[in-house]
C-alpha cells in the first residue's frame, strides 16, 4: 500500500495508527492472549476510522506484519470556503490545500486550523 510501512502486530500501541484495506485506523483498544498448546499468541484491535469514524475490530497473531500509514501533520490558514470545500493556505510551505469540510464544528475564512493527512485523505483535525 502505498504511503505506509510494515511493523508487527506485538509492537503496536493504544493512540496509534494501522492501515486496513485503504483506510486508516487509530487503535482504541488492543489485548494479547497468551499462547496455547497449539497456537500462537493472539491480539485483538478494536479500531476507529479517523475519517469516517467507523468501528472495527482486527484479530491476528501478534507475529503478523500489519500496514501502519504515513501520517503529516500541519497548520493552515482557510482562505476561503467554497461548497463543501475548505480552501486553505499551509503555514509551512505556503502550499494551497483544499480540504473536505469538517461535519463537528464550524470554519470561517481567516481562520487557522489543523489538519491531518493519512494515505492521500486530508481531514481538518480542529479549528483556532
Amino acid at each position: 500500500m502505498p504511503g505506509t510501512n510494515r511493523v508487527e502486530i506485538r509492537t503496536l500501541k493504544v493512540g496509534r495508527y494501522v492501515a486496513l484495506e485503504e483506510s486508516a485506523y487509530k487503535i482504541l483498544s488492543m489485548s494479547k492472549s497468551k499462547p496455547g498448546k497449539h497456537g500462537s499468541a493472539k491480539a485483538r484491535i478494536e479500531l476507529e476510522d479517523i475519517f469516517t469514524g467507523q468501528k472495527r475490530s482486527h484479530v491476528g497473531t501478534v507475529t503478523d506484519s500489519i500496514y501502519v500509514p504515513v501520517i503529516e501533520k500541519g497548520s493552515a490558514v482557510i482562505t476561503h470556503i467554497q461548497g463543501s470545500e475548505v480552501h486553505a493556505m499551509d503555514n509551512k510551505t505556503y502550499a494551497s490545500l483544499i480540504l473536505p469540510q469538517p461535519s463537528e464544528f464550524t470554519v470561517e475564512p481567516g481562520s487557522e486550523i489543523q489538519w491531518m493527512e493519512a494515505m492521500g485523505r486530508f481531514r481538518i483535525t480542529r479549528n483556532h
